[in-house]
């Protein structure tokens, strides 16, 4: 999938279940500060979002939670530490928006996906609502109704 200016970005992890949880209003991309060995682990594809959120503290936005495996070719002096807090790289505006949001309506900061465009690894900040049980099995009962259709749609074009 070719990204703005010709860039070319591949997923390399989805936070699936936070689309699931929560309703998702705004979505900003941001860097990330990463170390050699967390950078060849994503590279191999060795990271998991789930469980994952983002906090604005002393005016810079800090990742927690992310599981990023250790390198395996890496020394053990060399190596990072799987889950540590890590700094996510975005413009002074988008933080302040970002923590306006946060305080005053009660908004939480979700990763939504991890990418590399060229080769900067980029992560999908998603700005999201708590939903409720009930809005959940709204969403499951569309999607299950939007399956059967396309199912019905697709066994009569066999006819």
């Amino acid at each position: 999938m070719a990204g703005k200016d010709g860039q070319h970005s591949a997923t390399v992890a989805d936070n699936r279940k936070a689309r699931h949880d929560y309703f998702i209003d705004e979505s900003y991309e941001a860097g990330i500060a990463l170390t050699g060995s967390e950078i060849k682990s994503i590279r191999a594809g060795r990271i998991n979002l789930r469980g994952s959120y983002a906090r604005v503290v002393n005016g810079e936005v800090w990742l927690y939670d992310v599981h990023i495996s250790p390198y395996d070719q890496s020394g053990k002096f060399f190596n990072h530490e799987p889950t540590r807090p890590r700094k996510l790289l975005l413009h002074r505006r988008e933080i302040s928006r970002i923590l306006g949001q946060v305080e005053r309506q009660g908004f939480t900061l979700v990763p939504l996906r991890l990418y590399f465009k060229g080769r900067n690894a980029k992560i999908d900040l998603g700005l999201a609502r708590g939903k409720k049980l009930y809005d959940k099995r709204d969403d499951i009962a569309a999607r299950d109704a939007k399956r059967d259709i396309e199912r019905a749609m697709k066994s009569r074009g066999r006819e």
